[in-house]
């Protein structure tokens, strides 16, 4: 029985729980005793206990079960040398698991052949495409693996569905005038909403040990100093197996690159939305503010690899049309350039900055605005010598929380911007940035313990440090400023 039928038969059973729950509450409700919570609890707490703890346990055994069919599955392999143990059983493994998958693919009382040769036909006739290294000795040990994950499957389902029964009974029993419901429901409410939140820090642990691990590995065969003060970038990529040399691995290009294009976004994108949300804020009358800032926002809905396109198509070949017509001759605007790149970006964050600083400017007090125009400034004076001064922390704020989204980019900046990593100082040269040459990094055919592709766990975690320092001082602004207001 599959794990999702049993979690559909668990809600249908907690479904009938809460009816009936509610149903027994307010019978119970004869106007003699003040119910101490309302019928609806009582219903919400049956349907929590039906599922809850059947839910936890199905998935604590699908767990378990997975690491006993994964033992299962290498104590039937046969025995390997030392030096090719680990690999081999790991390759054979996962041969033996999807062969077991395909072979549930197989109509039922089909008579399976003793070898592989014979097998395969059948399997591709149903659509499964497995390896050419499956062996022979492979299919009993996927024919048993399939047997003991059934009887795995139908074990956990029968203990599954029995918690799920009696913790209905036990919730629809203990219904009464003065049983406490609301508060039960309240207390694993609140249980969940910690549980959520825990999830959430250590998964953001989670990834930082990942790459913190990685990142170890990678310097203990690249220097520390060669990584973030070097000035060349040649990985000398290495197909798998084949020994290749280390290559240089110099961050200042990327990070130079990474910087320039944001500094360009920001150019674009920081005087555009900051006028906008001037005029939505303060100039605009409430019919236009409705129909220009939602169309404004349309732009943050746009996918970034549409702007890239956009930029690649149409921009890029006509700004380098354009600087060839100028100078009469060879263009000295590239196709792929940090100019492209950056204006592209900065459009796309025009209506990040609005939003953000449109709300800003709207928290101002408005006696701020009404002393500015009662001692005679104008609406404009009011705006430069007033508004924005007061509403600058949480404009900066707003900035630099702009900034960690655009350093962080990847699809417009392969697009417009290439993937050369050039250390220059012209905006119309390509140069790229630190998240695509993660990209890079980690695609293609390389050994996953080379300094080539360990470097893209350095490099993310540099890119992290950089984008948290960010936020951490945008976030740090932002809470000056409401305190000072609220």
């Amino acid at each position: 029985m599959s794990s999702l039928l049993v979690l559909a038969i668990v809600i249908a059973i907690g479904v009938v729980a809460f009816v009936i729950g509610r149903q027994r509450a307010a019978a119970h409700d004869t106007g003699k005793v003040k119910p101490h919570s309302r019928a609806h609890y009582h219903g919400w707490w049956a349907f929590l206990l039906a599922v809850l703890p059947a839910v936890l346990l199905l998935a604590v055994w699908d767990i378990g079960s997975s690491f006993y069919l994964d033992r299962h599955i290498h104590a039937a392999l046969p025995e390997r040398t030392v030096d090719s143990k680990v690999a081999s059983e790991a390759l054979d493994a996962s041969l033996v698991k999807s062969l077991a998958k395909g072979l549930r693919r197989l109509d039922a009382g089909t008579p399976l052949p003793a070898t592989f040769a014979e097998l395969q036909p059948l399997l591709i006739a149903k659509g499964v495409a497995l390896a050419s290294d499956t062996q022979d000795y492979m299919i009993p040990i996927a024919v048993e693996a399939n047997t003991v994950q059934d009887r795995l499957g139908l074990f956990g389902a029968v203990l599954t569905l029995a918690l799920s029964i009696a913790g209905a009974f036990y919730a629809l029993r203990q219904i009464a005038p003065r049983a406490r419901a609301r508060n039960n429901v309240e207390r694993l409410m609140l249980w969940g909403l910690l549980a959520a939140s825990t999830i959430a820090i250590l998964t953001t642990v989670g990834i930082v040990l990942s790459m913190l691990f990685q990142t170890i590995t990678f310097f203990e065969s690249v220097s520390p100093m060669s990584f973030f003060f070097g000035t060349v970038w040649d990985p000398r990529f290495a197909a798998a197996g084949s020994g290749g040399s280390q290559g240089q691995f110099g961050l200042i290009p990327l990070l130079a690159g990474t910087l320039y294009i944001a500094a360009v976004a920001l150019l674009v994108a920081v005087p555009v939305g900051l006028m906008s949300a001037v005029y939505m804020a303060e100039y605009a009358s409430p019919k236009v503010r409705a129909v220009v800032k939602p169309a404004l926002e349309l732009l943050a809905g746009i996918p970034t690899i549409v702007y890239g396109i956009f930029a690649v198509v149409t921009l890029g070949p006509f700004l380098r049309d354009m600087s060839a017509a100028l100078t009469g001759g060879s263009p000295f605007i590239q196709g792929q350039s940090i100019f492209t790149a950056g204006l592209v970006m900065g459009v796309m964050l025009i209506p990040v900055v609005s939003s953000l600083s449109d709300d800003i400017i709207t928290a101002v007090p408005r006696a701020m605005r009404d002393g500015s125009l009662g001692l005679g400034a104008t609406r404009s004076e009011t705006i430069k010598r007033v508004i924005l001064p007061a509403a600058l922390p949480g404009i900066v704020g707003a900035i630099l929380l702009t900034a960690s989204r655009a350093i962080g980019e990847t699809m417009i900046v392969v697009l417009a911007a290439g993937v050369a990593a050039n250390l220059t100082a012209n905006p119309f040269e390509a140069m790229t940035t630190i998240t695509v040459k993660i990209v890079n990094q980690l695609t293609g055919d390389l050994e996953f313990n080379s300094p080539q592709t360990l470097v893209a766990f350095a490099l993310g975690l540099t890119l992290f440090a950089l984008t948290l320092v960010m936020n951490i001082v945008a976030l740090y602004i932002v809470r000056k400023y409401r305190e000072q207001y609220e």
